[in-house]
């Protein structure tokens, strides 16, 4: 008998936590959730960096997709002619490619790693102003925290239509 008082009264002692938190007042606390990925995607500061990269890496891109052609030029023209070449202008040909595939690879890097770059610039820019904003509307509306990491959020804590109007008001 005194083995299941003991059972009772621990688990007892464990949900009383549980009870303090439901017990309290709804009010007495208030959170608030928001998406960063419509932030980044859907607002008007995203859409503008995205047009601004686009213009910025443009020519960059063009020449790669040139270089692209000439790697692809070459291998063709190799592959077709190799049966007809000697043995010393089968093996030049294919170090030429070779070389012209390490630089296209190698430039293709550089590209990759340079859009990163200034894409994580532009987020950083965006996720400034949009912190700057997400903690007046929490000092407005009295939020106790925001969170922007989570599996599932309600609808009913979700501020991120507020935050993308005033980020695209802002702007």
């Amino acid at each position: 008998m005194t083995k299941y008082f003991a059972m009772l009264a621990l688990g007892w002692c464990a949900l009383a936590p549980v009870q303090a938190q439901t017990s309290a007042s709804p009010s007495s606390s208030r959170i608030a959730w928001i998406s960063p990925e419509r932030i980044y995607n859907e607002s008007k500061l995203a859409k503008l960096a995205e047009e601004k990269l686009k213009e910025e890496f443009k020519s960059r891109e063009k020449a790669m997709s040139e270089m692209a052609a000439r790697l692809k030029t070459a291998s063709d023209k190799l592959e077709a002619d190799a049966p007809t070449l000697t043995e010393a202008d089968r093996i030049k040909r294919q170090r030429d490619v070779f070389e012209l595939d390490k630089e296209y690879q190698r430039r293709q890097r550089e590209f990759r790693e340079d859009v990163s770059q200034r894409t994580n610039e532009e987020r950083q820019a965006i996720s400034e102003k949009a912190t700057k904003i997400i903690k007046q509307l929490a000092n407005v509306e009295g939020f106790d925290i925001v969170l922007q990491d989570a599996v599932w959020a309600s609808s009913r804590i979700d501020i991120t239509e507020k935050v993308l109007a005033a980020l695209d008001k802002d702007k």
